[in-house]
């Protein structure tokens, strides 16, 4: 999948998990407790990452970009919620009116764009998630790096709908889900990791649906998503934050290669 805006890969050295390998992370929903301030991570691709993300952003906006008027309480809130954690992270300079990131780009805070202004900032994708009676319903997010589906085709749809085309994601997984999301707290964050082989590097792949990706035939690159549930305290919407890993195959064993690919075929 050939893409201008990212001409080489843009690798992690090494997966922090191998959640195909941990029990507890193999099967659905395979969720765990995140500890202390972990919902927000920064690692050795930052400054390739983010230089990707500021292209993105810059040229396509409306691709990556979505905020319903409904959800701008929880952008806001989700923004003050990101500085702070940004204040304490060794590397970050933030001032009444930039943040400058450990890569050395400066990066003016614009509060009427809260989520274009994080996604120059962390790593992570946000997607925020509200109720709507019985069911979480998608109402914002900046996603630069999707893995096969669409930001904006997937707005103001309920979490069932959003992941329709996945097969194992079924109605019991879906009733699952939607409890696990009414009992998170603010003060308990929890994450979940997904895994796939990839025969190209590209970050940014949006589908819609039907449009279904390549299947790999040479597997030479892992592609895992840490994904982080956070309730915010005030809106009580739920952040949902992807944390992009690309890795050389070769950088796991031929053991642990031969189950990843047992496990996602």
């Amino acid at each position: 999948m050939a893409d201008p805006m990212q001409d080489a890969p843009i690798l992690q050295d090494r997966l922090p998990h191998l959640p195909w390998v941990d029990p507890r992370t193999r099967r659905l929903p395979g969720i765990l407790p995140v500890e202390g301030r972990d919902w927000l991570r920064i690692d050795e691709a930052y400054a390739p990452q983010m230089a990707l993300r500021d292209r993105l952003i810059a040229a396509r906006a409306p691709v990556v970009h979505a905020l319903l008027p409904e959800a701008r309480p929880a952008a806001d809130e989700l923004y003050e919620a990101v500085l702070d954690w940004l204040r304490e992270a060794p590397g970050f300079t933030v001032s009444a009116t930039s943040v400058t990131r450990p890569d050395g780009v400066t990066v003016p805070l614009d509060p009427t764009q809260p989520l274009l202004t994080l996604g120059r900032l962390v790593q992570e994708d946000l997607c925020l998630m509200e109720a709507r009676g019985e069911e979480y319903v998608l109402t914002g997010g900046i996603l630069c790096f999707p893995a096969s589906w669409s930001l904006t085709q997937k707005l103001g749809r309920p979490m069932t709908s959003i992941h329709e085309p996945v097969p194992v994601y079924d109605a019991d997984i879906a009733k699952r889900v939607a409890r696990l999301f009414d009992a998170i707290r603010p003060e308990q964050a929890l994450w979940r990791m997904n895994y796939l082989t990839y025969d190209d590097f590209v970050l940014h792949q949006p589908r819609v649906e039907g449009d279904k990706r390549p299947q790999p035939t040479d597997h030479v690159f892992i592609r895992c998503e840490r994904q982080c549930l956070l309730r915010l305290p005030v809106t009580r919407a739920v952040v949902f934050t992807i944390h992009t890993y690309v890795v050389d195959a070769a950088s796991v064993t031929p053991e642990e290669l031969s189950a990843l690919r047992e496990a996602v075929h």
